[in-house]
């Protein structure tokens, strides 16, 4: 089970602020959900077709930057549904 003191340091980071009743519910719900995520780290994924993310999760790679293809049509389509427009921006009525 989670402690108290672990329990008051998550709070803090979260910036809660957490009563005694409050501290002792925290610490059975978060004990509850790192008890589950225990229980999926056990479970037989030999079988699967593709590995779950988070079992292949590694830490500092991100995906490649690209470009993707613009969608003038898509753009177009939008601009044409608006009456009012200038150029290539839409007119709204001012909501402040």
């Amino acid at each position: 089970m989670i402690s108290k003191e672990e329990v008051k340091h998550i709070a803090k980071l979260a910036r809660l602020e957490l009563k005694e009743g409050e501290l002792e519910k925290m610490q059975k719900e978060l004990s509850a959900i790192l008890d589950y995520f225990d229980l999926l780290k056990k479970a037989n994924t030999s079988k699967l077709k593709r590995q779950p993310s988070f079992a292949k999760a590694t830490e500092g790679q991100a995906r490649k930057d690209e470009i993707a293809a613009k969608n003038h049509s898509l753009a177009e389509k939008i601009m044409n549904a608006f009456p009012d427009r200038k150029d290539d921006y839409i007119k709204v009525k001012a909501i402040l």
